[in-house]
């Protein structure tokens, strides 16, 4: 199978990027969240992402934020369902890795979580953007503004390059000065603080994603611009 090949169905079922990374990449994952992990035939990892309309950033209320991440949630856990579909049709075993939800690692006293697998990690292992100091993938074109998902397959496909462009100026540090609960270090996040305003359950049950500081104010937010 050409990975070109791949890479075009994802973009037909509605991926807007697509980069696929050998299972070798993926060396110095902590064990249990390496691919192999997951599925120990993986050879490689298809990595796909769709574009999130940036509108909602900057609106006073959190709901369409809220709405849109959603559904653009279940859009992308919709598309790799699809392509595993496909790829089983053509004698590939295929398994979908959640965009979001469920994980099962949990730390109850740091509020700590963490998905089976990285799709921030395996994004940047696929090529398809450069961490940012907000922890959050960049890519070129769509800057932070991406959903990502991944399939496993259990065949060797040609890995594409490692971005390297810059997405953060040297001296700037806005999410971090910005960010209201003060956890980010340029590094990492520090869930607890984050989940007190990024994840709210209103009263009547609804969850609310009501603060995305770290993702609107980055220059580099809606694509990399002049530095």
């Amino acid at each position: 199978m050409d990975h070109l090949k791949i890479k075009v169905i994802a973009r037909d079922l509605g991926a807007d990027l697509c980069g696929i990374a050998s299972v070798d990449r993926f060396q110095g994952t902590p064990s249990g969240f390496n691919p192999a992990d997951i599925y120990s035939k993986c050879k490689s990892v298809i990595v796909f992402a769709k574009r999130v309309p940036a509108g909602p950033l900057y609106a006073e209320s959190c709901i369409p934020y809220t709405h849109v991440n959603d559904i653009i949630t279940d859009e992308v856990d919709s598309l790799g369902i699809k392509l595993c579909l496909i790829l089983e049709d053509l004698g590939i075993t295929a398994v979908p890795i959640p965009s979001d939800d469920p994980s099962e690692y949990w730390e109850a006293e740091n509020q700590y979580a963490r998905g089976i697998l990285s799709m921030r990690h395996a994004g940047y292992l696929a090529g398809l953007g450069v961490m940012g100091k907000n922890t959050l993938l960049v890519n070129e074109k769509y800057g932070n503004m991406i959903q990502i998902g991944a399939v496993l397959v259990d065949i060797k496909l040609d890995s594409d390059p490692l971005a390297t462009y810059t997405v953060c100026r040297p001296k700037c540090n806005l999410c971090i000065d910005k960010c209201p609960q003060k956890a980010l270090n340029g590094e990492t996040v520090n869930q607890k603080n984050c989940r007190k305003l990024s994840i709210v359950v209103n009263e009547r049950g609804y969850v609310l994603k009501e603060c995305y500081q770290c993702r609107r104010i980055c220059p580099s937010a809606l694509g990399l611009r002049d530095k």
